[in-house]
């Protein structure tokens, strides 16, 4: 990659994040030559912060430090400082607590001046912290190298509503008054993006990992994507969505608009339908009456055309009911793959239905669509034993359309959480049982050549038409199968299990090996119980 003379200000925005602003700042300058300038907009803290840019300054003649007067409340005034302030032609945002990694802005700046974009954007990841587990963000989009002309010829756009893993041409922000919403103004990323993409920016994408977002749950205070336990976070969700969607669709881009309304009801209202069996009453009964009310806005042809998606389903069950119902279920298909548990319904007519209370949500679609796109369910069960554990499997029939393809067989791997690495790789075959729609396998498991961790039980189905699909399997069992046991084992002396039903109702497995491996997880309970 040959080097680039100075044409790049990154933005950086901080409020009371002295432990980590000067590692964002550094990262910037590490960048090289390409970066004229580093911006660093201290959104008036009270933890030292804004002493300890000043100090990084006085060594380093390409940082500026803004003090603002007054706290905004938000990201989006900092970041406008910044655009308003910068000299260079290009700019960029990083925020104080994530980093750039080596080589981001040499790799941005070629993309947009070979292709002549306004706009250079690549992949981000997510890491988690402490694990340093990564997750790419929107994956597919950065598979490959793209110019895009217009952002209508790559509706997916509309799903990467971050601006930090962006380059934007300095000038044409300021010619489209392309801004970020002032003050407290929760996912202002939402807007400013589509801000973005409704001056219909030339648009050059590339696969290099360009930001690196830093993702701390054990945080004293969360970020607002990680904060979703009060009402609040998802009104002001819904509220940067619709906006955004009325920006699109007041440019004329009804088509951006429409996939922005597609990637809510697959991203936003399945993140959150996952979640919603954790809330109180309260929040149930607040959430589900501000989503009814949300969604009642949007347009028929939204949920039609693509019915089977599990986002549309969730949709139009919310609409079909006053009252939060079906929550169990309803967090199954949230998941991710889907899963449609039983029990399955027909109207009088025999037309698939939801339920016998909600038949005006059906579900005819399904008898139409190929058996691998379907929400297949699967149940399992963990047994730990001292010699070998027994997984036991269940595949639910779907209306008629599994048996159509037989179910012959699953592949069975264990993932590590944390490192992503397949522990247990495994096959089993699927046998009918006597009530005909459903099919069953049971398998011996090595929990000893897992070793220490949280792993993920990831299944495909075989089928005997040639086809396969992917799903997670739902934990199922009491408290007395999901609970935690220490026992013998030849290679560790004692092996600690805890098989347990994930957030989205999936079997997942704890393990910690050997004498050592069980202190740590009882000094780990005794000190959440103290705290």
């Amino acid at each position: 990659m040959k080097p680039h003379h100075p044409q790049v200000c990154v933005v950086v925005i901080g409020y009371n994040d002295a432990d980590h602003v000067t590692d964002a700042v550094r990262s910037a300058l590490a960048q090289g030559p390409a970066v004229l300038e580093v911006l660093a907009v201290d959104d008036r803290s009270t933890d030292g912060s804004a002493d300890l840019l000043d100090r990084l300054a006085a060594d380093e003649p390409r940082v500026k430090v803004i003090r603002r007067s007054e706290n905004s409340g938000g990201c989006g005034s900092p970041r406008n400082d910044g655009i308003d302030a910068a000299t260079a032609p290009y700019v960029m945002f990083l925020d104080s607590d994530d980093v750039l990694p080596p080589g981001a802005v040499d790799a941005l700046l070629e993309a947009a001046r070979e292709q002549r974009t306004e706009v250079a954007a690549g992949l981000c990841v997510r890491r988690e912290l402490p694990s340093g587990r990564e997750v790419p963000w929107e994956r597919d989009l950065y598979a490959k190298p793209a110019l895009i002309p217009h952002p209508t010829q790559r509706p997916r756009l509309v799903h990467d509503t971050l601006c930090v893993n962006k380059l934007y041409r300095t000038d044409f922000l300021r010619e489209h008054a392309i801004r970020f919403p002032e003050g407290r103004h929760p996912y202002e990323d939402f807007v400013f993006t589509a801000r973005v993409l409704a001056a219909g920016p030339r648009i050059a994408l590339i696969p290099d990992t360009v930001y690196v977002w830093h993702v701390r749950r054990g945080a004293q205070q969360l970020s607002i994507s990680l904060d979703r336990a009060d009402i609040e976070n998802w009104r002001s969700r819904t509220e940067a969505h619709r906006t955004a969607y009325e920006i699109l669709l007041g440019a004329g881009e009804k088509q951006l608009a429409r996939a922005a309304n597609a990637k809510f009801l697959d991203h936003e209202l399945r993140m959150y339908a996952r979640e919603l069996e954790l809330r109180d009453a309260d929040y149930r009964r607040a959430w589900w009456e501000l989503t009814r009310t949300y969604l009642s806005t949007f347009d028929a042809s939204d949920f039609t055309v693509d019915p089977t998606a599990p986002g549309r389903l969730i949709a139009r069950v919310v609409l079909a009911s006053e009252e939060p119902r079906d929550l169990p279920r309803l967090k199954e298909l949230a998941a991710r793959p889907a899963r449609l548990r039983p029990p399955y319904a027909r109207a009088a007519d025999g037309t698939p239905v939801w339920s016998d209370d909600l038949p005006q949500v059906t579900l005819d679609h399904y008898l139409q669509r190929p058996a691998q796109v379907l929400p297949a369910a699967v149940d399992a069960e963990l047994r730990p034993h001292a010699r070998a554990a027994r997984l036991r499997l269940r595949l639910h029939d779907l209306y008629g359309r599994l048996a159509e393809a037989g179910p012959a067989s699953a592949d069975v791997e264990f993932a590590h959480r944390d490192e992503g690495r397949i522990g247990l790789s495994l096959s089993v075959e699927l046998t009918q049982d006597a009530d005909r729609t459903t099919w069953s396998g049971e398998l011996p498991v090595d929990l000893s050549a897992l070793g220490s961790g949280t792993w993920d039980l990831r299944l495909r189905v075989h089928y005997r038409d040639g086809s396969s699909r992917d799903v997670t399997a739902h934990a199922v069992g009491g408290g007395g199968l999901l609970r935690r046991r220490a026992i013998p084992n030849l290679r560790y002396g004692v092996l600690l299990v805890q098989p347990y039903r994930t957030h989205a109702g999936a079997l997942a497995l704890r393990l910690a090996p050997g004498l050592r491996g069980t202190t740590d997880v009882v000094r780990r309970r005794l000190k959440r119980l103290l705290h």
